[in-house]
């Protein structure tokens, strides 16, 4: 069938790869099955093996390694701690977390960018931004900007844009109909609904 998405080891050009939608992890698998790095995000690592498969040589960009060897699993956290190079999302992290902000603290993708990107600013800093982006995330007109790379959450908030009566399984079917079609960016369309 013409349209049925290929296994990822049966493409053969970079173009046939870029026309279907790919879990990360799937290709993570291909990429240790042909010996290409999988550093980086989805994207990356999806241009890598569009390149490998056609064959253009590429310069690597340098992974920027990390300085710091502060430890986010088990340091004392306080408030005057500094963010570093090395931050990562622990327990230790959301318990420091739970007990400035409450039990409604959770990691969401604006905080975690917002972490990734402060680096030096203190854990005082931190619990200020989270509490601004909470309060926003509150506000019902107010739409966080979701990533390009992330297309499953933008599809899931178009779809119940157009549909607001619609459930979540109905949203995750149509998302799985589409991305199993030859596209390279997989947007809600209100034809959609067909597909089921």
């Amino acid at each position: 069938m013409k349209n049925k998405r290929p296994l990822i080891t049966h493409v053969t050009s970079g173009k046939d790869l870029t026309k279907w939608y790919w879990l990360k992890e799937e290709l993570v698998t291909y990429c240790k099955l042909k010996s290409i790095s999988y550093a980086g995000d989805k994207f990356e690592i999806l241009e890598r093996i569009s390149n490998s498969l056609d064959k253009k040589i590429v310069t690597t960009k340098k992974i920027k390694k990390t300085t710091s060897a502060f430890d986010w699993h088990n340091s004392h956290l306080t408030l005057t701690t500094k963010i570093t190079d090395s931050y990562k999302n622990t327990q230790n992290v959301r318990r420091f977390f739970t007990s400035q902000c409450g039990n409604q603290f959770h990691f969401s993708i604006p905080f975690m960018a917002w972490m990734k990107k402060h680096v030096g600013k203190n854990l005082n800093a931190a619990v200020t931004e989270w509490k601004k982006l909470n309060k926003q995330q509150k506000d019902k007109k107010f739409k966080s900007t979701i990533p390009p790379h992330n297309q499953y959450n933008q599809y899931v908030r178009d779809f119940f844009e157009d549909n607001p009566n619609a459930s979540l399984n109905d949203a995750r079917t149509c998302w799985k109909l589409k991305r199993s079609l030859p596209l390279q960016f997989h947007k809600y369309e209100k034809t959609d609904l067909q597909l089921k």
